[in-house]
């Protein structure tokens, strides 16, 4: 990282860049003031002044406002023929509440408050009031990725199916290339899904390796581009909610207050430069190092090699080793 220096003039006083949002007074003449904003030439000019890590305990996501990761929300799949009316709509029932924040929390209970995930879903499900506008019977086999936040969004989608007439099985089947044919083969009925990944294996699988993507950051569009795909697999997809686990770009809460950012885009027009933590592959990616540059602008100076989303890097954020970090949006840790 380079620091904040001073221009030196041979008949001016010195003029001190003061760090962006750090309270620092600006000591400059008239001219130099004049020549820094504006050039010899008279153009005006952007000059995004440098900052610094600032360690602390907590970490906060900035808004990817200019939509660079896709539209991961958090959507039920079901098997076509377990899609009734009373299914689908039990599950958009939890749809409707499911927010970021809300796993946020369901993560922090389970991975860091070591609740199982029976047990938060339980007291989420009494906690929001959730209930199904329909009442339904048969039997129903929920089948979960193997990690926490997906098995306890499948237990709130079998607690809610249970309170509706259902009798619901819970069972962990392991990542999507086991899962998925488990749900489009009847083995399973419903599964706790992401939009534009799923979106995006669909396409693959049914298009080939090397087929153009279809799904964004926008989710209405994500989810028009996945129905004719869904159609196709013997799926149905319930209603996406506003829960997102999706790659994030996270600073400290004390550096968010400092430089007085929210944003990926004020990150870049405060700060233009940064430090980046992330895994080795980030620097490569357009989803992480090289989309913040060819999307936002922003350039990287230096980048740690660290993980992607784990215990390095944000141990890397809040020890002011890097100033952003690669990280979950939903994990238990933020906030």
């Amino acid at each position: 990282m380079r620091t904040t220096g001073m221009l030196a003039a041979a008949t001016a006083a010195a003029l001190i860049l003061a760090g962006c949002g750090s309270g620092s007074e600006t000591e400059a003449t008239e001219d130099a003031a004049s020549d820094a904003t504006t050039g010899t030439s008279g153009d005006a000019t952007a000059a995004a002044v440098q900052c610094q890590p600032v360690p602390g305990e907590s970490i906060v996501v900035l808004d990817d406002d200019l939509m660079l990761q896709n539209s991961d929300n958090m959507i039920p799949a079901i098997n076509a023929d377990a899609a009734s009316d009373e299914v689908v709509a039990a599950l958009d029932a939890v749809s409707a509440v499911l927010t970021t924040e809300d796993l946020i929390a369901l993560n922090k209970a389970v991975d860091i408050d070591r609740q199982t995930s029976k047990e938060a879903a339980v007291a989420f499900v009494e906690a929001e009031g959730i209930t199904s506008p329909a009442t339904g019977s048969g039997s129903l086999v929920v089948g979960t990725a193997n990690f926490s936040e997906n098995i306890t969004v499948g237990e709130i989608y079998a607690t809610v199916l249970q309170d509706a007439g259902f009798d619901v099985e819970v069972r962990t089947v392991g990542n999507r290339e086991t899962y998925l044919p488990a749900l489009t083969g009847g083995e399973v009925d419903i599964v706790p899904e992401y939009a534009a990944t799923v979106t995006e294996f669909l396409n693959r699988s049914i298009n080939g390796a090397e087929a153009d993507p279809v799904a964004s950051g926008d989710i209405a569009e994500t989810v028009a581009a996945l129905e004719p795909l869904a159609e196709e697999s013997g799926l149905v997809f319930g209603a996406a909610s506003e829960a997102q686990d999706q790659n994030a770009f996270a600073v400290t809460q004390d550096f968010a207050d400092e430089y007085e950012v929210t944003s990926l885009t004020e990150l870049a027009e405060t700060c233009g430069e940064i430090s980046l933590g992330g895994p080795p592959e980030c620097p490569e990616r357009t989803f992480c190092g090289l989309g913040l540059e060819e999307e936002y602008g922003i350039e990287i100076v230096q980048f740690e090699s660290l993980d992607a989303g784990g215990p390095l890097t944000k141990t890397a954020i809040q020890q002011g080793q890097v100033m952003v970090g690669l990280v979950f949006s939903s994990d238990g840790a933020l906030g």
